[in-house]
């Protein structure tokens, strides 16, 4: 069973809103590389606002994650495509997915 999550929002400077899309899409590429992100879902909530959420099987997978590839690209990415990350550490009760 999957036991934490991330939920990531990322609102998009004015004017940054596809390049925030495509920054979203290729970093599909670099989590297809990590085995312990069960899920990842980059989504869209409005016209600048978008976010990320993904799931593990435990702690360690998650803080991997954070120390990934895509966790290394918010930081320089902040204030050049969307404002200041807020990054939320959830814990799944139940879940649904593929066998």
């Amino acid at each position: 069973m999957l036991t934490k999550a991330l939920l990531v929002r990322l609102e998009a400077l004015p004017g940054k809103e596809d390049e925030l899309a495509d920054f979203l899409t290729q970093a599909r590429t670099i989590v297809m590389d990590e085995p312990g992100t069960a899920t990842w879902f980059a989504i869209r909530f409005g016209p600048s606002s978008f976010g990320v959420y993904d799931a593990f099987p435990d702690d360690e997978a998650r803080d991997a994650h954070l120390a990934g590839g895509v966790g290394q690209a918010l930081g320089p990415n902040t204030g050049v495509l969307f404002s200041e990350p807020q990054i939320e550490k959830i814990d799944i009760i139940a879940d649904k997915v593929p066998a």
